[in-house]
């Protein structure tokens, strides 16, 4: 029997679920608690936004080995960046960490979309402000690492293409040349 993988940062993987399961747990049972919305608003999305840093500046970049940013240009233009780590080193990755962070990235936007859609059918149109800002700091992250990672594959791609390339045409010269 092989032996199971074992989680490599578990720290990381830590804290990339506990911000995601804090929000989601005291937006759901802060109304027990608290019966003011200003309090019910700014924890929740105050938890929302620290999941948001941590996956979107430690998880992403340790877990999966992505990065990705916005710039503004001189011209007002903006600009999103993607980072990753080379192909060598994103083979070493832990795949259990891997796996932890895309399942909880994507788990987390539905869980926001249904807690929305919950809201709409109790007419919460106030909880749903709380719900909104939540959805779209889950979406913007899964739309940031989704188009990171398919960055990442299309500069494996090119790697990938560009050695074959230099190995054909360095046997093509060592054939063609005198010895």
């Amino acid at each position: 029997m092989a032996e199971e993988e074992k989680y490599m940062n578990p720290i990381t993987c830590l804290f990339h679920v506990l911000f995601k399961g804090l929000a989601i747990a005291f937006y759901i049972l802060s109304s027990l608690f608290f019966k003011y919305f200003a309090i019910h608003f700014v924890i929740t999305v105050l938890l929302e936004a620290l999941d948001f840093w941590v996956v979107k500046n430690v998880s992403g970049r340790i877990l999966v080995g992505l990065r990705w940013w916005n710039e503004v240009s001189d011209q007002g233009e903006s600009i999103w960046r993607y980072e990753s780590l080379d192909q060598e080193e994103l083979a070493r990755l832990n795949k259990k960490d891997s796996w932890l962070f895309w399942w909880t990235l994507y788990l987390n936007a539905a869980a926001w979309v249904v807690l929305g859609i919950i809201a709409i059918i109790k007419f919460n149109f106030d909880y749903l402000l709380v719900v909104g800002v939540c959805v779209a700091l889950s979406v913007a992250n899964l739309i940031g690492f989704t188009r990171c990672r398919k960055d990442a594959k299309k500069q494996i791609q090119a790697y990938a293409s560009q050695a074959v390339a230099s190995h054909v045409a360095s046997t093509i010269q060592s054939a063609f040349s005198v010895v």
